[in-house]
């Protein structure tokens, strides 16, 4: 237990629950958006794919993470669309147009990576870490929090953005308003077609980030079917944190360290079988549903069609 307690086994871990958990973390975001708005995106995944393909070809080509990582938006944005369209635009059901963008995004990443590259994984440079001064400095977690990328430090900087967002501003009380009482927004003169499809654009936005950050900065590779259903625990988190951006980031590390143990174990001598790492997010998952689920939060119109005129 004592080996468990030493200042490596606590650096690694937290340092890779960042690592494991910033993909989440954009996800979740992006979702928590998605959801206050009234739009279930369970393509979340697929939007994942898609901006991690783009974002890992742009940077292998470019030689910049930053161009790479704003592809992988851009990527997950375009996907997004789809959900705009058929759900937001024609009132199409959110889970089988989900369901479909993650299985046609997995396929379609899937053969433009075989028809791209083979059976070659190419590998990119890692991103430079970006040190805090004085932070960086601090036994255990200064190293591990205080020099990451600079985009982690762009991640925590949109949460503290989207929870000013949800709380203080018009846009915030319009988000939840479709999501909540839609009708109530259209009699106010506000399109909820319009607020639903920024929403949904912001989580495709978010969730292609969110898949870039996994291949360029968290893996440096892309792999067919990588996120290995981050974008479902993306759902799970966004959920349980009944609309507050702050919860989603403690949830997002908290599953990130669910994935990281299995190395900081390695470390202290104990050896993880390959197939306990591959369970350990899903277990995760559903302990935290067993223990929270009631608390667990959901907009009244959440993935209810509105069309004007119709209550």
């Amino acid at each position: 237990m004592s080996d468990m307690l030493t200042a490596a086994f606590l650096s690694a871990l937290i340092s890779g629950g960042i690592l494991a958990g910033m993909p989440l973390l954009f996800a979740s975001l992006g979702e928590t958006i998605s959801e206050r708005g009234g739009v279930l995106n369970i393509g979340l995944e697929g939007m994942m794919l898609m901006g991690g393909y783009t974002g890992f070809v742009v940077t292998l080509y470019s030689q910049s993470h930053w161009l790479g990582l704003l592809a992988g938006a851009g990527a997950g944005l375009i996907t997004a669309l789809l959900m705009v369209v058929f759900c937001v635009r024609l009132g199409l059901d959110q889970i089988v147009v989900g369901i479909a963008i993650l299985i046609a995004a997995g396929g379609f990443t899937s053969v433009l990576q075989r028809a791209q590259f083979g059976t070659t994984y190419p590998r990119l440079d890692a991103m430079s870490a970006v040190e805090i001064p004085l932070f960086a400095k601090i036994p255990v977690i200064g190293p591990s929090l205080f020099a990451q990328p600079a985009i982690v430090y762009v991640g925590f900087a949109l949460v503290a953005v989207l929870h000013w967002v949800l709380r203080s501003t018009n846009m915030g009380l319009n988000l939840r308003a479709a999501g909540e009482k839609p009708e109530a927004l259209d009699a106010a003169g506000v399109s909820v077609t319009a607020v639903r499809s920024i929403a949904a654009l912001s989580a495709g936005a978010f969730a292609g980030l969110g898949g870039a950050y996994m291949s360029i900065v968290g893996a440096g590779i892309f792999v067919p079917f990588m996120t290995h259903g981050a974008g479902f625990i993306g759902i799970v988190i966004a959920m349980l944190g009944r609309g507050r951006a702050l919860w989603v980031v403690i949830g997002s590390l908290l599953f990130g360290m669910s994935v990281s143990l299995t190395t900081a174990l390695q470390l202290v001598g104990i050896t993880v079988p390959i197939d306990v790492v591959n369970m350990l997010p899903f277990v995760a998952v559903l302990v935290v549903l067993v223990i929270f689920a009631r608390q667990a939060y959901l907009p009244a119109a959440l993935g209810l069609p509105y069309k004007r005129g119709i209550r």
